[in-house]
């Protein structure tokens, strides 16, 4: 049921693709025009995929987006960190040119993304104009999904890059420059668009097409709305170049926590989604199972020759093997703090953070596991050993990715609902992830809430600090530090913490120097000792593990330390990457990055 293959066809102007597992009886050549396509459901749905195949295109979020944006803060990090001034460095560090030779060409993600949105102005004007919605159901849903789909390019050019251009309307030759606009009116259109959309769709399950999580619900309208309204409810560095709030009433921090409180809420209490076991949602996940109604609330489809979501973001294996034809993963990973911020008893480190990478296999067969370093660690929410087949790609893996989960929305509602009413409504909220992420430990759970409950502000340090332990590797930290203003405090945070762990100081001053290990007795996984706070050097040496090695991030000769390169700059003078210089110079002067430090 996983994956879509399109067909490209280009329609009355508009390009358009079909999905091979339901071919469509077309009417003659002449009567395609906007009229038929936009009438008939069928027709209209190929614009549908047509836009998804904007996202998956080489340098759109493939290739690029995926990789690039969310890394470098303190629960997620470029894997080659000591490195400074390369061009896929400097799109993490928040020192980015604007000639940068990732991004600096004609058809990556900025190119990509309006490309969908354009995809998505002309489908949304032809619905709006023949589609007859209000007597039919399906092209409604339609319209529904497409407003829910430019949403989320929108989304990801904001957080990208900051205040763009504002294109809600087909492009006409008196449109076809134009300059940033304030971020402040695309937040209120796509917040409007969203809560129209969420007025169209079915709840997961509730027809064929929301069976699947590749395809929009109404869940996913609502919980991505409640995304938007926090954003633009949070800070952000605006056009003038400061970091603040949004001067415009209509998004006041109340109003958008209102928002996000009410969306969250509707979908907790439609029961149409639930919580799994926490690695069960990514095994899930891996092995491509693809149904609504469990924790995954979207995901952007990839088909098996595209995508590249284990290929950068998942554990390492050096040799291609039984698993996969690629010797691929782990161009990001998690920060190496991150292995030691999970308490005790916390399932969700070991699924989040690897600290092994595969090795050995000849072609198809064999592979096991080695201890990677304390600099390369991996994310264990992405692999290829949990896949139900083996990838065959040199190039990609196509894996989903997963935009939403549940649980997010349960985050989300906590946080809205302890500013808005306080700690001990939103106390049952946060208490859902804990009892997941402690399961059968109802002692520790309850200790942490009465803590946690003390006041807002406690109550708010401990959703700062929840949504790093859950949401490690999904790319969201990012995002959330530039909204409550703490980019700049937790990356400072990260780069002590990061000192004091190289050198064995402050909490982590009775950590052993190395790790002890030895390789299973089913061939395959490797056992390792000197991970936990309690373990010792001397422990390791007497429990008799054949093999051990210094536990480092800084090798001898590094010429530049791990902590520095996490943020070359000032992050607050450049939270977002600037327009990149070929979209510049074909602006008609419209144009410009004068809000960064550059």
């Amino acid at each position: 049921m996983k994956k879509i293959i399109y067909i490209l066809f280009v329609i009355a102007g508009i390009t358009t693709l079909n999905s091979c597992r339901k071919t469509l009886e077309a009417p003659t050549k002449s009567s395609l025009d906007e009229s038929v396509i936009f009438s008939t459901p069928g027709l209209a749905e190929g614009a549908v995929a047509g836009i998804i195949q904007s996202f998956g295109e080489t340098n759109s979020y493939r290739g690029r987006f995926l990789v690039f944006y969310g890394i470098n803060n303190d629960t997620e990090v470029n894997n080659a960190l000591k490195a400074t001034a390369d061009d896929k460095s400097r799109l993490s560090n928040y020192n980015t040119n604007v000639n940068n030779g990732q991004m600096n060409t004609d058809n990556n993600a900025w190119a990509k993304f309006y490309e969908g949105i354009e995809r998505a102005n002309l489908a949304i004007s032809g619905i709006r104009t023949y589609g007859n919605i209000s007597s039919s159901p399906q092209m409604a849903q339609i319209l529904g999904e497409i407003l829910t789909l430019r949403a989320v390019l929108y989304n990801d050019l904001i957080k990208g890059w900051g205040d763009v251009p504002a294109r809600f309307e087909p492009i006409t030759t008196a449109t076809t420059y134009l300059a940033r606009n304030d971020r402040d009116v695309i937040y209120k259109q796509l917040l409007k668009d969203l809560d129209e959309a969420a007025g169209y769709l079915p709840w997961p399950n509730e027809n064929a097409t929301t069976a699947k999580v590749e395809r929009v619900s109404k869940a996913f309208a609502k919980g991505l709305r409640a995304r938007l309204a926090l954003a633009a409810g949070g800070y952000a560095q605006r056009l003038d170049g400061t970091v603040r709030l949004s001067a415009d009433a209509d998004l006041s921090k109340d109003k958008m926590y209102a928002i996000a409180k009410k969306e969250c809420v509707d979908i907790i209490n439609s029961g149409k989604l639930r919580l799994l076991g926490f690695e069960e949602v990514f095994r899930k996940l891996n092995e491509e199972a693809g149904a609504a109604g469990l924790e995954s609330v979207w995901e952007i489809p990839f088909s098996e020759g595209r995508g590249r979501v284990i290929f950068d973001l998942g554990v390492k294996h050096l040799k291609t093997d039984k698993y996969t034809g690629q010797n691929k993963g782990g161009t990001n990973g998690p920060n190496p703090i991150m292995l030691y911020e999970y308490e005790t008893g916390d399932v969700r480190r070991d699924v989040t953070v690897v600290p092994y990478e595969w090795d050995g296999g000849t072609g198809d067969t064999g592979g096991y596991q080695v201890p990677s370093s304390l600099g390369r660690l991996y994310f264990g929410k992405y692999r290829y050993e949990w896949m139900k087949r083996r990838v065959t790609s040199t190039n990609d893996d196509g894996l989903n990715w997963m935009y939403m989960r549940y649980a997010d929305v349960v985050l989300m509602a906590a946080e809205a609902i302890n500013e808005l009413d306080g700690p001990a409504a939103a106390a049952p909220y946060l208490k859902m992830i804990r009892d997941r992420a402690f399961p059968g430990n109802a002692a520790k759970v309850t200790t942490f809430m009465a803590s946690a409950t003390a006041s807002k502000q406690t109550f708010f340090d401990a959703i700062v600090n929840e949504r790093a332990l859950e949401f490690t590797g999904e790319m969201l930290r990012k995002g959330d530090l530039i909204r409550w203003n703490l980019l700049n405090t937790k990356i400072a945070e990260a780069k002590t913490k990061l000192q004091q762990l190289e050198n064995r100081q402050g909490k982590y001053a009775a950590l052993p120097l190395k790790i002890y290990y030895k390789t299973a007795a089913n061939g395959e996984n490797v056992e390792i000792y000197g991970l936990n706070f309690g373990d010792t050097d001397a422990q390791g040496v007497a429990l008799g593990y054949t093999s051990n090695k210094a536990w480092t991030m800084v090798a001898t000769g590094d010429a530049s330390t791990y902590w520095d390169a996490l943020a070359v700059k000032d992050p607050n003078a450049q939270q977002v990457w600037p327009i990149w210089q070929v979209f510049l110079d074909s602006s008609n002067g419209l144009l410009n990055n004068k809000n960064l430090n550059l």
